[in-house]
């Protein structure tokens, strides 16, 4: 099938005079995860991760993709023709770097503009005119190929209303309004998912896992316009907005409507979250102001509304994982289970909550060995079975009217040796230590990442991942601009100033190759510490509350302040939590929580 569609589709470029195509996972609104409709680069190259950029001319097709899916890439490329280039590796060019070296004077590289961010095909268009190279970017060709294509998502979209968010969507308009007239602005272009929903207080289920709406917004400084298919609007959603001053458009109508731009209008956007088509179809004449989102930080400052109902949903959460975690001790060694089916039972559990509305990433559940490969998701031929032996890591989430959960916790099932205790010990102070930080307001995640690794540095070990990352109010799990790294990593937008009513992970973990990985992950909000001659203060507080395994912990590695705070911790766990389980649940999450 595969060597069919990249016939068929060199066949559509050589009748439009393209000499490279570039394929890419993005949807039109740079989303994580992408609707079937999207799955273009799955169609043509038959590579299934959820990561990867194909590129393919009349000679040669190359997959570039990660290290997580190298095993998979390269299983599923067999005998396709597609090369594998294992982005990171040594002498392995880019996707840009392949393209600029391949393409000649005079030649052409085509792909479908909607689905490419503005800031990387700017960098890689100007590289190619640099060689006389050009760039064709209104032509998906994937379409005229892909036979049965699946239809845009067009799922029903519902109001969040004032009693979960705080805020109406009103105020929310009126806010980014004074920011556009403060720059200058007549026109803000609006393409991220998540920064509608929440600026327009909708929700949807166009996207896995995240509850936002296929759509663009138009704001102007009186009107504002929606481009969505209109039938996923019922009367109410419909008038609400309407009293907002929405009107609605077709979804794909933005395109033509960016070309009618007046020149005495000023647009603001962002170029890391519009698509090249978008920015491209403006007249070159209108004024453009490329600067920072500023639904961002609005976004990611949790209204003291979304804060305490965040705490309501993180309680019903925690009630389903000690539930579950009852239940895997009890069970393990004792009945069948692998490492989709625990994840499954956990989702049961996690069904039984008032207001649940499904995960909020693909679970995570890694056995043994599979919790080394930091990204693991279990497929029918990798999936594990699980014995009462070494550590089960499980990261999973769920979506709540009441907000967003994120939790991991590595779980002792048998046969845990000193080394195993001592490496959960190092990244379970790590995990205490960060959530009890109290630091001058000003600070960022650069400032703060080194409580979570100094136990793991001082033994010459580490992780290759951020320590947290910001999480949305029943929206995106992955959300900016906080987060904890070590460094700064440019393609990464975690640089802010962390703030009152800031959600954050707090996960430091360790991995060894072969063995077993751990990671030990809550939730935890910024909150005000204290103010005084020096200034103003903050510090966290943890949302989650599930008990850290006990079994894999060795007391004497910690000092007493650690033991303190675990054990402060575990109180609370069992405080919030136990009122909500059985007897039998309650005895042993009392064993779980007992101080150290």
């Amino acid at each position: 099938m595969t060597r069919e569609t990249i016939t068929e589709l060199r066949k559509q470029m050589k009748k439009e005079k393209i000499d490279a195509y570039m394929i890419v996972t993005d949807d039109f609104h740079g989303s994580e995860y992408v609707g079937d409709h999207f799955k273009a680069r799955a169609y043509i190259s038959g590579f299934t991760g959820s990561a990867g950029t194909l590129v393919v001319t009349q000679d040669m097709a190359g997959l570039w993709t990660d290290g997580r899916y190298f095993l998979q890439a390269g299983e599923q490329l067999a005998g396709s023709g597609i090369d594998l280039f294992k982005m990171g590796e040594p002498g392995v060019p880019t996707v840009h770097q392949f393209i600029v070296q391949k393409l000649k004077a005079g030649q052409v590289l085509g792909f479908d503009g909607r689905t490419v961010n503005a800031r990387e095909a700017f960098a890689l268009k100007e590289e190619l005119e640099k060689k006389n190279a050009s760039v064709v970017y209104e032509l998906d060709l994937v379409d005229r190929v892909w036979v049965d294509r699946p239809a845009l998502s067009a799922e029903p979209v519902t109001l969040l209303e004032e009693i979960y968010t705080g805020e109406s969507r009103e105020t929310r308009i009126a806010r980014v309004r004074k920011v556009m007239e403060e720059r200058g602005a007549d026109l803000f272009v609006l393409a991220s998912l998540d920064d509608i929903a929440w600026l327009l207080n909708i929700r949807g289920n166009d996207v896995a896992y995240n509850p936002v709406v296929l759509s663009y917004l138009l704001v102007g400084k009186k009107d504002i316009r929606l481009y969505i298919n209109e039938t996923v609007l019922d009367d109410t959603v419909k008038a609400a907005l309407g009293q907002a001053g929405v009107s609605f458009y077709p979804y794909n109508s933005i395109y033509e409507d960016m070309k009618k731009i007046n020149t005495k209008n000023t647009v603001m956007l962002d170029a890391t979250k519009v698509n090249f088509s978008l920015i491209s179809n403006i007249p070159d004449a209108v004024p453009t102001l490329d600067i920072p989102c500023p639904t961002v930080l609005m976004k990611a400052v949790k209204t003291p509304v979304e804060v305490e109902n965040e705490k309501k949903a993180h309680i019903k959460d925690g009630v389903a994982v000690c539930r579950f975690l009852y239940w895997l001790k009890t069970n393990v060694g004792k009945i069948p289970m692998t490492e989709i089916s625990v994840a499954e039972k956990l989702e049961e559990f996690r069904q039984m909550g008032e207001n649940y509305r499904g995960q909020s990433f693909d679970p995570i559940a890694a056995y043994a060995e599979h919790g080394a490969i930091v990204h693991y998701s279990a497929t029918p031929e990798t999936d594990k079975e699980i014995k009462a032996d070494s550590f089960l890591l499980l990261d999973t989430g769920g979506q709540y009217l009441e907000g967003t959960t994120d939790i991991t916790r590595t779980v002792a099932l048998g046969g845990i040796t000193a080394e195993m205790k001592k490496y959960f010990t190092a990244v379970l102070k790590g995990n205490l230590n960060l959530v009890a930080a109290k630091f001058k307001k000003g600070c960022v995640g650069v400032n703060l990442d080194y409580l979570a690794r100094e136990a793991l540095w001082e033994m010459g070990m580490d992780y290759n991942h951020g320590t947290g990352h910001g999480v949305g109010y029943y929206l995106n799990v992955h959300e900016a601009p906080n987060g904890f790294r070590f460094k700064q990593v440019p393609e990464r937008n975690e640089s802010a100033v962390f703030e009152e009513g800031m959600i954050t992970s707090d996960e430091p973990g360790l991995y060894l190759e072969g063995k077993y990985g751990i990671r030990l992950e809550n939730l935890i909000v910024c909150e005000k510490y204290m103010e005084n001659e020096y200034g103003e203060f903050l510090q966290f507080k943890p949302l989650t509350f599930v008990p850290f395994d006990l079994d894999a912990v060795e007391p004497s590695l910690m000092t007493e302040k650690e033991r303190a705070r675990l054990n402060q911790y575990h109180a609370e766990v069992f405080e919030k939590i136990s009122p909500y389980l059985n007897e039998e649940e309650k005895a042993w999450l009392a064993h779980e929580t007992r101080a150290i």
